[in-house]
């Protein structure tokens, strides 16, 4: 090599020394939460102490980013965001995780649980665990826990004391297939919409009426632009927190069990407030001037239990009768 060249070699190089950084002996790092639910939230609180914890107990190695309000994308797309990489958790409904395992969506079903305490045992069952397991050998994600979301009711400015009086009713469910099934069921127009895109349809009369539990309806503001809050229960909805395959294969065997006991003691947390939320939302909603009906649910269960095991069922009749037979709890 000539000797200029050699000293412009080496001088570049030398350059390069000084202006590059210097590279942390052990770099953070970042991992995505995403969700589609409010800041006000208790999904986003608890998403938030979770994070915070998992730093703390991995010596800040792992600092987890929680991206609120469909920040990320719908809910769609973050489910498959966990394949491409683009998140590492999320919380998602039962029936979202169900397109990718039919089985895990029996739990999202309407009428499926007789109240709080069936719910309750369902997430400390066997059955739950294998169905978490069934999902993880379809998808390769992990389920981490469960948490309750509310009871789902309907609001509407019409007035609603039966299932008759919502036949025709146009009404705003998730995208997903078996949010249908209890409009269908009374005789409702479902109609999917984006959550992000809900209140504005409502207040454009897109739509007459969505239905999710009060927690919900009060951070979203529906009861702004509906008359009616319906107390229907019809789903004892909850939500899953998934981890990423990926995600979980870069962590070590003492990580992963600490991530899960922290996602396990959020969703509890979670759980109970949500569970003394909804104790309190009733008398709130009619201190804003709305009318909270208390309806006969009899004949709303009566409607759809019998399409607990037809064509819309994604699961089988021994996971259906599991179900049917947990013993409440209310531990």
């Amino acid at each position: 090599m000539p000797s200029f060249t050699r000293r412009l070699a080496f001088g570049l190089i030398a350059a390069t020394a000084f202006t590059l950084p210097a590279l942390p002996a052990s770099a953070q790092t970042k991992l995505k939460w995403a969700h589609v639910y409010e800041t006000s939230e208790p999904y986003h609180k608890c998403a938030l102490w979770a994070g915070e914890e998992f730093k703390k107990r991995t010596n800040g190695k792992y600092d987890i980013e929680v991206f609120p309000a469909s920040s990320l994308g719908k809910e769609s797309d973050i489910n498959e965001g966990l394949s491409l990489g683009t998140v590492d958790i999320i919380y998602t409904g039962q029936l979202f995780a169900g397109r990718a395992h039919g089985p895990i969506a029996i739990g999202g079903a309407p009428y499926m649980f007789r109240d709080f305490a069936h719910w309750n045992a369902f997430r400390k069952s066997d059955l739950f665990k294998e169905l978490g397991q069934g999902y993880e050998k379809k998808t390769g994600h992990e389920v981490a826990a469960l948490t309750y979301y509310g009871e789902r009711h309907v609001t509407a400015n019409k007035d609603i004391t039966k299932p008759e009086d919502m036949k025709g009713l146009k009404i705003r469910v998730p995208d997903a297939p078996l949010y249908t099934m209890f409009p269908r069921a009374v005789g409702a127009n479902p109609t999917p919409i984006a959550f992000a895109e809900v209140y504005l349809a409502l207040s454009q009369g897109v739509v007459d009426a969505q239905e999710n539990p009060l927690v919900t309806i009060q951070a979203k503001k529906f009861h702004e632009v509906q008359k009616n809050i319906v107390l229907t229960g019809h789903i004892t909805d909850a939500l899953l927190t998934i981890v990423s395959g990926g995600t979980m294969k870069r962590l070590s065997a003492d990580e992963q069990k600490i991530l899960v006991e922290i996602l396990q003691q959020a969703a509890d947390t979670c759980t109970n407030d949500i569970v003394k939320l909804e104790k309190e939302l009733a008398d709130w909603f009619k201190g804003q001037g709305k009318n909270v009906v208390a309806v006969d649910r009899a004949p709303f269960r009566e409607a759809v239990v019998k399409m607990h095991m037809g064509s819309d069922a994604t699961w089988d009749k021994a996971t259906y009768d599991r179900l049917q037979d947990i013993k409440a709890t209310t531990n």
